[in-house]
């Protein structure tokens, strides 16, 4: 008789999963995981609570039982609320497990299969959903939140940031080089600066930033909420929207097609760096979505191809940061390293904090959905970003994510997004 092999996990999925594109992936993902428990080490949650259930390894045990039939129940769907999807795990799993596709897979599935959730969470969760991803509702509601904000109490105000002032933006269509940039759907109303910040060093190296007025949210948003759907069409929405740039067909572009989609908000650039896995079964779309991935790109990871440049424009810088590398960029795109060493190019010494590679507990709209544990994380990392401005003398904390730097903001250090802190220099140039 042959022995079973127990060094990984085989999933023999349900009748009603088997030849579905959530079942085949699923099984996929399972069967690679060894259950070493290397990714418990590195998850904030289970570092928290000390749940084996609120652990990667433990909400893989979860999403395996429902793919072979077992009902989820709401303390499954619990557990699977609970994950940031910082993706910390990837980067620790010997094994290559992609626990972010499954973790989305499994919630969807413990959605479809327990009770209703109460009308509050309900309620909360759709406002999220549609008004966080309404420009015009959004920008105006910050508008009218900053007038107030005096008068609010203070875990609303630590929602509101005060920001620096926008400055002004270049004009398009001056510059050969040709690229696109997804505002956002947050970012202009809470942090305005950091957009025009970028098309401005961007212009100061010969590039025009265009944008799609037709683009908006990336999808995560309404996708991770488990209104995978909706997601799902903003993803279709800003490809259509961004198409006739990649052929070069749109007026702005001149005749040239844009070189890359820059992205200088890390969460929303890995989520369009998988518009090609999230839209692969969609026979319209699911090229297309390749081809708008493969385009997509970090600013860190452009930024670098113009470092001689900016050293002739801006000279030695001799600051100190202290960096906090979202999750988003060095879990879920796989960039680490990169600025540290670009902003030492430019004579930026750039500090990085105790644990900085556990999560600040923002995640998109966590810290809304999950206050408590959001703000025993938070305060965690602000202690140790804090400790490590005071050793080394920094005068800021730089990020390369919205969520990131409006989760941080603090009495005693500015948060800022670290292309703003460029921004800033080749202004006294």
């Amino acid at each position: 008789m042959q022995q079973k092999d127990s060094s990984n996990m085989q999933t023999e999925l349900a009748l009603n999963l088997v030849g579905t594109p959530d079942g085949q992936t699923a099984q996929a993902i399972l069967n690679k995981c060894v259950h070493c428990g290397f990714c418990t080490a590195t998850c904030p949650t289970y570092q928290l609570l000390g749940d084996e259930l609120d652990g990667p390894r433990g909400r893989i045990y979860l999403i395996k039982q429902i793919a072979e039939g077992k009902p989820a129940t709401e303390k499954t769907r619990l557990h699977l609320d609970r994950c940031l999807t910082c993706r910390n795990c990837e980067s620790t799993c010997p094994s290559g497990v992609d626990y972010g596709h499954l973790i989305d897979i499994g919630r969807k599935w413990a959605e479809e299969q327990t009770k209703e959730r109460p009308f509050a969470e309900r309620l909360l969760r759709k406002i999220l959903a549609k008004g966080l991803t309404n420009k015009y509702l959004f920008d105006n509601s910050m508008r009218i939140g900053r007038l107030l904000r005096p008068l609010m109490p203070s875990i609303i105000k630590g929602k509101i940031p005060k920001g620096r002032h926008p400055g002004t933006r270049p004009t398009a269509g001056k510059q050969t080089s040709k690229m696109l940039i997804l505002e956002g759907c947050v970012q202009p109303g809470m942090l305005p600066n950091i957009n025009n910040a970028t098309l401005r060093v961007m212009h100061h190296l010969g590039v025009d930033l265009l944008s799609s007025p037709k683009a908006g949210c990336c999808g995560a948003l309404k996708y991770h909420l488990n209104e995978q759907e909706d997601g799902l069409n903003d993803m279709r929405r800003n490809i259509d929207a961004w198409w006739p740039y990649i052929t070069g067909e749109a007026p702005a572009c001149q005749g040239q097609k844009v070189e890359v989609i820059l992205m200088n908000a890390s969460g929303c650039g890995v989520t369009v760096k998988e518009y090609g896995h999230m839209l692969r079964d969609d026979p319209q779309y699911a090229e297309k979505a390749k081809t708008i991935s493969a385009l997509c790109k970090d600013l860190i990871e452009v930024l670098p191809n113009y470092t001689n440049q900016l050293k002739k424009l801006l000279g030695p810088l001799n600051k100190k940061l202290v960096y906090h590398p979202p999750c988003t960029l060095q879990h879920g795109q796989k960039i680490k390293g990169v600025l540290e060493n670009f902003l030492g190019e430019l004579g930026i010494q750039t500090h990085l904090c105790k644990d900085s590679h556990l999560c600040c507990g923002s995640a998109g709209t966590y810290s809304i959905l999950q206050p408590e544990l959001s703000k025993k994380l938070k305060e965690q990392k602000l202690n140790n970003l804090l400790n490590t401005v005071k050793d080394c003398g920094a005068e800021h904390i730089v990020s390369a994510n919205i969520g990131c730097i409006t989760h941080l903001q603090n009495n005693q250090t500015p948060v800022e997004h670290w292309i703003e802190l460029i921004d800033a220099a080749l202004e006294k140039k």
